[in-house]
């Protein structure tokens, strides 16, 4: 089998193709085309022109040796919950003046 492009309808019954190689792995996918005109035209676009076609890498990547080192977390101490606090505090007696 031979790499191939296939023109189907998606669910919003638009013309779409795809690019297919001889292992059937997808490779790419078009838009939606209202007719399948438009979408014959695009696919003889794509074979017209990527022969010459530049690649031009935008991702701005960085290499793996500049990334970042990672920061340390401190242990937090444990602290006591309000209510374990109020139930240790015992409620003081008044003493009855005389």
């Amino acid at each position: 089998m031979a790499y191939k492009f296939e023109i189907y309808r998606d669910k919003k019954n638009e013309f779409r193709f795809r690019f297919v190689a001889p292992n059937g792995e997808k490779m790419f996918a078009s838009e939606g085309y209202v007719s399948k005109a438009s979408a014959k035209s695009t696919i003889r676009s794509i074979v017209k022109h990527v022969a010459v076609a530049a690649v031009d890498d935008i991702s701005k990547a960085k290499p793996a040796a500049a990334a970042p080192k990672p920061k340390k977390v401190k242990a937090k101490k444990a602290t006591k919950t309000k209510k374990a606090t109020k139930a240790k505090k015992a409620p003081k007696a008044k003493k009855a003046r005389r």
